[in-house]
């Protein structure tokens, strides 16, 4: 019995040849699909390899720039006066004497051009000779009214002495009465006809144009001859005067960037007509509105110190700097590349550097964005070359050609 039921279990743990053979088979086909998985990969490779070229534009690496600030943002726009004056008539006229010509310097309260004005003349001088008379029947009042005051003291001594009556003493002070108070109603006549003279001649002063602060005049729009008006009348100026100490720039910068411009912050101008000169201005102040047609905020910068070859409407190109604490905080680069070649791989950024024909996936660190540039703390070096704006199928070690 206890033979039987050893037998029975060394039968349990025998392995049959049709289950041998079962599992020898089940191993060859892993190991064949082991095989033939390598296969693909390394014919993939040599496809990638031997493949055509992909044609890909490139940019170089340049050199941080050290002890300088750097460029955050760029902007466009013009010079413009705070103080430009279009300077009209405050009546309408025929003009009878330009003064001013184009580019002229004036000063303020210079005469600038004359209209017609022989009708207020006239109109000022009888108004002149009205406050005369007024002056004139004034001075005749105040001689009658010191006799009257004479008799008056005559007939006071005389009453005293009992000679005169008591009718003559009244008659004598109203008469001082009376010329006491057409005093004072000439007095009065005589401050309106120098009031009405004052506003004659504040007529006939406006048929005179004149500056209205120091600066320099940059057109001419009135002749001899013509008629004008005044210009919320429908006319014309006489002359436009800027003051060019007043110089300043005016740019529209994208809403989407008006955070990185403060007031107070350097600037770099260059104006369209002398490209190779670089200005220093500073943010003087941001307009608190924006343009919601072109999503701008207007952006007031002061130049630091003012040419003669800077004239208004000229335009101009401004570099925003950065500022003193943003220098003493930035890390120190080892390059800058074009913020276009950087492709994001995950939580890591990477770009492909040209090696010979072909390119090199390398992982990078970057700092700051400033522009259209990007800071490189690592993984890169000045004079890379480097492919710009990668394909997203451009892969390690693919063969490129660089376009023209």
């Amino acid at each position: 019995m206890d033979e039987k039921k050893q037998t029975l279990k060394l039968s349990d743990l025998s392995i049959e040849n049709s289950a041998r053979r079962e599992g020898s088979g089940r191993g060859g086909i892993w190991i064949g699909l082991a095989v033939l998985l390598i296969a693909l990969v390394l014919i993939s490779v040599a496809v990638m390899r031997g493949s055509k070229p992909v044609v890909v534009a490139t940019t170089a690496a340049r050199a941080a720039e050290t002890g300088t600030s750097a460029t955050v943002l760029n902007a466009s726009g013009y010079v413009e006066p705070r103080r430009r004056a279009t300077v009209a008539a405050k009546i309408t006229g025929r003009v009878t004497e330009v003064l001013v010509d184009e580019g002229m310097v004036v000063e303020a309260g210079q005469v600038l051009a004359r209209l017609d004005d022989a009708d207020s003349r006239r109109q000022a001088d009888a108004t002149r000779a009205n406050r005369d008379v007024a002056r004139a029947s004034l001075e005749e009042i105040e001689v009658n009214l010191a006799d009257a005051e004479r008799r008056l003291s005559r007939s006071r001594e005389l009453h005293e002495d009992g000679v005169a009556s008591e009718q003559d003493l009244d008659t004598a002070t109203a008469a001082v009465d009376a010329l006491a108070a057409r005093l004072l109603v000439a007095r009065r006549n005589l401050d309106a006809a120098e009031a009405r003279l004052a506003v004659a001649m504040q007529d006939l002063e406006n048929y005179t144009i004149r500056a209205p602060f120091a600066g320099i005049a940059v057109s001419k729009e009135a002749q001899p001859g013509e008629m004008v008006a005044p210009v919320f009348a429908g006319g014309g100026g006489i002359s436009t005067i800027v003051d060019m100490a007043s110089l300043e720039i005016e740019v529209d910068v994208n809403e989407s960037y008006i955070a990185r411009v403060t007031p107070g912050q350097p600037a770099e101008a260059i104006l369209d007509a002398y490209p190779g000169w670089r200005i220093p201005a500073t943010v003087r102040t941001i307009i608190p509105t924006a343009d919601r047609q072109k999503a701008t905020v207007k952006v007031r910068l002061t130049f630091d110190q003012l040419d003669p070859r800077i004239l208004p409407d000229m335009g101009v190109k401004v570099a925003f700097r950065e500022s003193a604490d943003e220098i003493g905080e930035a890390r120190q680069a080892l390059c800058l590349i074009r913020r276009s070649a950087i492709r994001r791989d995950g939580d890591r950024h990477i770009v492909f550097v040209v090696i010979d024909d072909r390119v090199e996936r390398r992982a990078i660190s970057v700092g700051r964005e400033i522009g259209g540039d990007a800071e490189i703390l690592a993984g890169l070096t000045a004079g890379s070359l480097v492919v710009d704006e990668p394909p997203e199928d451009l892969a390690d070690g693919q063969k490129i050609t660089i376009e023209d």
